[in-house]
């Protein structure tokens, strides 16, 4: 039996379980067909992260931010290239602080975009303010041992 990756839908919150060789694959889940691996970045809501970050054998990197900021709008495509970049090695999200206040209290997030970076259940690392596609990579690797 091949080793397998424990993953949350994004969609409709059920857990799947993917083998390892198939995560470049872009793995579907089993309840709703969803994507689970593939590239792109899922806004989610809070509780969809807190079940993603306890779920998820993968990396999870979110980005908390909102609508009306700036930095966030401009980061976005940066993001968005850093996730096209990590398919098969770190799931990729945005949490909406705006929507999910609760979010920026139990992070104790002061300012955005805030990048916060979880692995095996709990936060490994976080970076604050808007940064290129590289730096996010590099940030990622630095922090999960990942090679390019």
């Amino acid at each position: 039996m091949s080793e397998t990756a424990k993953l949350l839908c994004h969609m409709c919150g059920m857990a799947n379980r993917v083998p390892l060789d198939k995560l470049g694959a872009a793995p579907k889940c089993g309840t709703c067909g969803e994507k689970l691996v593939d590239g792109k970045v899922r806004d989610i809501d809070f509780r969809t992260m807190e079940k993603s970050v306890k779920t998820d054998d993968l990396p999870l990197l979110v980005d908390f931010w909102a609508s009306w900021c700036g930095p966030c709008r401009m980061m976005a495509p940066q993001f968005a290239q850093a996730a096209q970049a990590m398919v098969g090695q770190v799931r990729f999200a945005k949490v909406d602080t705006q929507a999910n206040p609760d979010a920026t209290v139990r992070f104790n997030i002061r300012g955005i975009p805030a990048l916060i970076l979880f692995r095996d259940g709990r936060e490994v690392a976080r970076l604050a303010g808007a940064r290129p596609a590289a730096a996010i990579e590099t940030f990622v690797r630095e922090n999960t041992r990942l090679t390019a």
